[in-house]
């Protein structure tokens, strides 16, 4: 797959079939209009093409907001790569663009810099200044510049309507088996390893503390849960703990890693962490030896889970 960071770093002399849109999450409503996109391509001769934006359209238009994201932009990359796309365009998405009108977006986009052939997209789309242009308006533009519209029911990507919306309630509930149903994967995590107050090591459990740099990503539930990794080309399983740690009077939010069997020193590596399932709340214990031996439980819960896959 080729990445541009702009539409006008893309060129080509083959006709495209494209789609367009945030494509958080990449669940499984955004796969099967991804497969239908590379089909299509494929059926046609052409190149598949995505057109999506960053930052997020609702940080740029909506100041204040606080939108959390199911994935960084480099997470939705790996995750659309995987797919099989040809191209995927990620252009800054800012004030001046968004005043491009449903027309202009058209010609001196689709037309002029995509050389479209068609476009396939959601049922709900809408596109153009203040969104004010739909699928309808779509399909007359494409008449009149040459190139086919198809449009994706509600039914047709899924008979329960899948959206990063729900996905991210779910997520901030820490109902992983949901997100993670909807997604079509285990939603990812992905930071560096630090080092942090070491507790973890002294009572015996020893933990990657992971620092996410996008403040936008969305994070689940302070609590326990059951993560995999993949380190060295080895999958690892592990305990994860998303909070505060109230037992020895923390203050701020750490996500630390505890791997099973593995003994290695990750400090200063990016390792990406899917999140499997969630175990418990997290809870302040009356004491160090408590929490200990609470974690001895999570452990054997996770290790009993692991044994199911």
């Amino acid at each position: 797959m080729k990445i541009y960071n702009s539409l006008y770093d893309f060129k080509t002399t083959k006709k495209t079939i494209v789609t367009l849109g945030t494509f958080d999450g990449v669940h499984i409503g955004h796969q099967k209009i991804v497969e239908k996109l590379i089909q299509n391509a494929k059926e046609h001769n052409c190149e598949s093409l995505i057109l999506t934006f960053f930052p997020h359209p609702r940080m740029v238009l909506h100041e204040g907001s606080d939108i959390k994201l199911l994935n960084t932009i480099d997470e939705r990359s790996v995750l659309l790569d995987k797919l099989g796309l040809d191209n995927l365009i990620i252009h800054p998405f800012d004030k001046e663009f968004s005043k491009l009108s449903a027309e202009e977006f058209v010609k001196t986009i689709l037309v002029d810099s995509f050389n479209i052939q068609k476009i396939i997209i959601g049922h709900d789309h809408r596109f153009g200044r203040n969104r004010t242009a739909n699928i309808d308006d779509l399909i007359l533009y494409g008449e009149k510049f040459g190139f086919e519209v198809e449009q994706i029911s509600a039914q047709e990507i899924n008979e329960v309507s899948i959206s990063s919306t729900k996905i991210r309630n779910a997520i901030l509930d820490g109902n992983m088996l949901l997100a993670n149903e909807y997604l079509g994967y285990a939603y990812g995590l992905s930071g560096i390893v630090s080092k942090g107050k070491q507790l973890g090591r002294a009572i015996g459990f020893p933990t990657a503390n992971i620092i996410i740099a996008e403040e936008y990503k969305l994070i689940p539930k302070n609590g326990v849960y059951i993560v995999k990794s993949i380190l060295n080309q080895i999958t690892v399983f592990g305990i994860m703990n998303i909070g505060v740690n109230p037992t020895v009077n923390g203050k701020n939010l750490s996500i630390e890693v505890h791997f099973l069997d593995l003994d290695a020193d990750l400090y200063d590596e990016k390792i990406a962490i899917s999140v499997l399932d969630r175990i418990r709340d997290e809870q302040k214990f009356e004491s160090v030896a408590l929490l200990k031996l609470q974690l001895e439980k999570d452990k054997n819960t996770a290790i009993t889970y692991i044994a199911t896959l």
